[in-house]
């Protein structure tokens, strides 16, 4: 019986060429109507939860090798995280791009949901039924997959 060697690890990349890579993401966080005011306000008693949550959205993508097994070490040329008032709750996005042989989906999703935990560890108190929803990959570009799209 002939054995094959299984290799598990890091994807071997070196190989790759550097392209540039762009990846957008998003999460919602689905709250009632008093938790949107007091955020929209700014009324919170822990402070500005958008900033705090942007800041922690940002902190984690740079983290993100160490939060995902596997994940390869990038750098990461641009993080940004938006965050819109809908019905029924606050919908999170990012956008994370960097020049390297390997994607930044992973950064984008993490920064996502980072900033949506954010958002309701400092909210919790008022409320325990926050929760986060949809978080997923709305787009990428760049690599030798090209473009993607969600429908």
């Amino acid at each position: 019986m002939d054995k094959k060697e299984v290799s598990l690890g890091m994807i071997d990349i070196s190989e790759k060429n550097k392209t540039l890579r762009v990846a957008k993401a998003t999460a919602f966080v689905k709250m009632d109507n008093e938790l949107i005011v007091m955020v929209k306000n700014n009324k919170a008693p822990k402070g500005n939860i958008i900033e705090t949550a942007r800041i922690a959205g940002i902190m984690a993508a740079k983290k993100t090798e160490e939060l995902i097994p596997l994940c390869h070490n990038i750098e990461i040329d641009k993080v940004g995280l938006s965050f819109c008032f809908e019905k029924g709750g606050i919908r999170i996005e990012s956008i994370a791009k960097t020049t390297a042989k390997t994607g930044i989906e992973m950064e984008a999703m993490i920064a996502v949901a980072i900033a949506a935990l954010t958002v309701y560890d400092m909210l919790k108190m008022f409320n325990k039924e926050i929760c986060i929803e949809e978080i997923c990959l709305l787009e990428k570009s760049g690599g030798k997959d090209g473009a993607y799209k969600r429908a």
